[in-house]
């Protein structure tokens, strides 16, 4: 499946990600800006999170509990389409998903 990630400092960067790995560990593989996994995808931080694009949201599953309070206590700008990319899981039903990586 195929994953495009905006960034400011290095704009649109589109990957083939294998099925069943998180878009974390897939920006990281693919050297995203601003997207560093710094707990290696443990829910202890938010240097994954993400915007998903509008269209996308409920294909990506549901923020559970512990990610929306370390969205609110640790995101910068959180935004109604925030996630942690370490939470969603590439599956053939996101194929052509589209994120955005917070400048901060």
């Amino acid at each position: 499946m195929r994953v495009t990630w905006k960034t400011t400092e290095r704009g649109e960067i589109t990957a083939e990600v294998a099925e069943g790995q998180s878009l974390m560990e897939a920006a990281v593989a693919n050297d995203v800006p601003g997207v560093i996994g710094e707990c290696g995808g443990c829910l202890s931080c938010a240097t994954c999170h993400v915007y998903v694009a509008p269209g996308w949201l409920e294909r990506t599953g549901r923020v559970e509990e512990f990610e929306d309070a370390m969205l609110d206590v640790t995101a910068a700008e959180r935004r109604p389409n925030s996630r942690l990319s370490c939470q969603i899981e590439a599956t053939p039903e996101l194929d052509g998903l589209v994120l955005e990586v917070p400048d901060a």
